[in-house]
């Protein structure tokens, strides 16, 4: 059976199946059973129990749920007014004034969520209507707003992260670790951008914020602290070799109910809200990575990834072909699937290329992050779209025009990371951890 058969029928299977409106999970179940079918003489019942088994029973994938529900939780309480509060007299002064607070409150928000949706939705809900009332240019607040939430993908803990940690079998805590630095050197690039774009524009006419003195700016910090209080707890409890991924998450949880319930805002309504957010999306991801691994085996046996890494190896691509070629396939793939369902559904053709080229496994892992964070603001199926347009009622041809410049700015990311691969490599080789993260 020629590699090009067995890929036509795997691809016309799934095409098929998404097509028909199947969830991903499922359409990805499907394909596979279709290849076990097809290609084995193995029991397909008893291979899809073990594998799924296998895959959902994993220590590591517990963090994500947990993550998940941290972030659900602080998305209920107010923590975007808070951070509002504290971050905007120290915005103010700066070329693009209040526009910062939209990137600076996605970089922080993104350090205790995970999820570039509940970055964006906790971020906008309070900075939209602060940003409107000063009258700041409304392409630049969406715009900015779209681009800055995809940090949640990158900073940690980054759901994504978790995703493709399990998916390749590598540290999550190294994964979280390698994504620090970038994501906030993509953070000052958008910042960059920001006091550019507005120095340039001629109908940046904000309204001015009044003078605030600098023990006053010192006193309006005090919102932030409950905020810095838990990145301490959860990246600090992981960076020091305290605890696991897992662990660090569990803190996350109590830290996350404590801060809810210090201001009030944690009821047993949006305890059993929160608790079913994160069980929904928590099983969509499961599913995802049940139908993923299922696939893996199901190519194993045809020996399509080893066949096609073997295939592109002839080629003899050096790594920055190799990896621009991948940035395009990414790309075009995050027009009609969501950044994990990308990562899982291509993670068994692509790491036995990644391994075979010599390319760190980690460091990959954040190329292939800022990668799918452009699928989160590129249309028709970028989500961080979707989101915007139901927050400010606008066309999705405007919200999408006006994140053109953070797309942009993500391909230099790339390009960025692969000139300087320390910004990802050098935290995770030289902090120690604890084993089993």
């Amino acid at each position: 059976m020629s590699d090009l058969y067995a890929i036509g029928i795997f691809l016309f299977v799934l095409f098929l199946l998404l097509g028909s409106g199947v969830w991903v999970g499922l359409a990805l179940l499907g394909v596979a059973w279709v290849g076990m079918e097809l290609f084995t003489s193995r029991p397909v019942g008893d291979a899809m129990a073990t594998i799924i088994w296998t895959a959902s029973s994993s220590w590591t994938l517990t963090a994500l749920p947990l993550f998940i529900w941290m972030g659900e939780i602080l998305y209920r309480t107010r923590l975007s007014e808070d951070m509002f509060r504290g971050l905007s007299p120290w915005m103010a002064r700066l070329p693009g004034g209040l526009v910062h607070t939209n990137i600076v409150g996605c970089t922080v928000f993104a350090a205790v969520s995970g999820s570039s949706a509940a970055t964006l939705t906790t971020v906008g809900k309070m900075s939209i209507p602060e940003l409107r009332a000063r009258e700041y240019p409304e392409r630049m607040i969406i715009g900015t707003l779209a681009g800055a939430a995809t940090l949640g993908l990158m900073i940690p803990p980054s759901l994504t992260l978790i995703v493709y940690g399990v998916t390749v079998r590598e540290s999550i805590s190294k994964l979280f670790m390698a994504g620090v630095f970038p994501g906030l050197v993509l953070a000052l690039m958008f910042m960059v951008y920001v006091a550019v774009a507005s120095s340039l524009s001629s109908n940046f006419n904000p309204k001015p914020e009044p003078y605030m003195s600098f023990m006053a700016k010192v006193r309006n910090s005090r919102f932030l602290i409950p905020v810095v209080c838990l990145i301490v707890v959860v990246i600090g409890s992981m960076y020091m070799g305290f605890a696991t991924a897992t662990e660090a998450a569990a803190f996350g949880v109590i830290g996350s109910l404590v801060l809810a319930a210090t201001q009030g805002s944690l009821t047993w309504s949006t305890f059993t809200e929160s608790l079913m957010g994160a069980t929904r999306t928590s099983a969509m991801i499961a599913l995802i990575l049940a139908g993923a691994a299922f696939l893996s085996l199901s190519m194993g046996f045809t020996g399509l990834p080893r066949g096609l890494a073997d295939l592109i190896g002839s080629w003899e691509l050096t790594r920055f072909q190799l990896l621009m070629a991948l940035l395009v396939f990414y790309i075009v793939l995050g027009c009609f699937l969501d950044g994990i369902s990308s990562v899982v559904l291509t993670m068994a053709v692509v790491e036995p290329m990644i391994r075979e080229a010599g390319i760190d496994i980690v460091w990959f892992g954040i190329f292939i992050v800022v990668v799918v964070e452009m699928a989160q603001i590129t249309p028709p199926i970028g989500f961080n779209l979707f989101v915007l347009q139901g927050m400010t009622g606008h066309e999705m041809s405007f919200i999408a025009r006006a994140a053109i410049p953070m797309f942009f700015i993500m391909v230099l990311m790339v390009f960025i990371l692969i000139a300087f691969p320390e910004l990802a490599t050098w935290l995770p080789e030289n902090i120690r951890q604890r084993p089993g993260g």
